[in-house]
C-alpha cells in the first residue's frame, strides 16, 4: 500500500509545489515531501523483492502437496500445476534481476531488461490462470450451495458466504495485478503515465489486505 500510494502522492505533491510557486506561495517549484515519498516508495519496493528471495521454497512445498492431495477437479489440478511451473520460472529470473541490478553479480543492462521482462511474463501467466481458477472455485461453490437448499446447515452456509467474499477479494486483487503484469511484460510498457501503476497497484494491495484481514479474523462470539 505504501509503495503504490507513494506513486500517486509524488506527482500530486509535485503539482502542488509548482502551483504554489506560480502564485508566489513558495520560493521553489519542487516538493521535498515528494522526494521523501519517492525514496520511501523505492525502499519498500526494494524490500519486497528482497523478501521474495525465499519465494521458491513455498512453491516447491505447494507443488509437492498438490500431487499428494489433488484439488477437487481435474481442471483445478491442471491450472495449479501450470501456475506452479510459472512461479518456478518467475522467481529465479526475478532473483537474478535483483542481484544484477544491485551489482552483486555481473549482468549487462540488456540482459537485466530481458530478465525483468520474462519474469513478469511468467507472473502474468499465473495471474491470467488465477481468473480461470476463481471461475472454477465459483462454480463448485454454487454446486455446494445448491445442495444445501433443502438442508438445515447454518454453519456451512456461513462458510459458503465467507468463501464468496474470499473469491471476490481475490478477483479484485487480480484485476489490479493483470494490467501491471502486462505493462511490465512489454518492452515499451502499457502505460505512458506511471500514475496508472499506482492506481492498479494500490487497488490490488487494498484488496489483498482486505482478504488477509478477513481470513485471519477471530470467529464471532456466540
Amino acid at each position: 500500500i505504501i509503495q503504490y500510494a507513494a506513486k500517486l502522492l509524488v506527482p500530486l505533491l509535485q503539482l502542488r509545489a509548482r502551483v504554489q510557486h506560480r502564485v508566489g506561495l513558495s520560493k521553489a517549484a519542487t516538493s521535498q515531501a515528494a522526494v521523501s515519498w519517492a525514496k520511501l516508495g523505492g525502499i519498500v519496493s526494494d524490500a519486497r523483492v528482497l523478501w521474495r528471495i525465499w519465494g521458491l521454497l513455498p512453491i516447491f512445498q505447494w507443488m509437492i502437496s498438490l500431487e499428494k492431495t489433488s484439488p477437487p477437479t481435474r481442471r483445478l489440478l491442471n491450472i495449479e500445476r501450470i501456475q506452479g511451473w510459472s512461479m518456478l520460472a518467475y522467481y529465479p529470473l526475478e532473483h537474478l534481476y535483483y542481484l544484477g541490478s544491485h551489482q552483486i553479480i555481473p549482468i549487462s543492462s540488456k540482459k537485466l531488461e530481458k530478465l525483468s521482462l520474462w519474469s513478469c511474463r511468467f507472473w502474468a501467466v499465473y495471474v491470467v490462470l488465477q481468473f480461470f481458477h476463481l471461475s472454477e472455485d465459483q462454480r463448485l461453490l454454487k454446486l455446494r450451495e445448491r445442495a444445501l437448499r433443502s438442508v438445515d446447515a447454518p454453519e456451512e452456509r456461513k462458510e459458503i458466504k465467507r468463501s464468496k467474499i474470499a473469491i471476490a477479494n481475490e478477483f479484485w486483487t487480480n484485476v489490479g495485478y493483470l494490467p501491471l503484469t502486462i505493462h511490465w511484460s512489454l518492452e515499451k510498457g502499457l502505460f505512458k503515465n506511471e500514475a496508472w501503476v499506482g492506481i492498479f497497484g494500490l487497488g490490488a494491495a487494498i484488496s489483498s489486505l482486505r482478504s488477509g484481514w478477513q481470513a485471519t479474523a477471530a470467529p464471532p462470539s456466540r
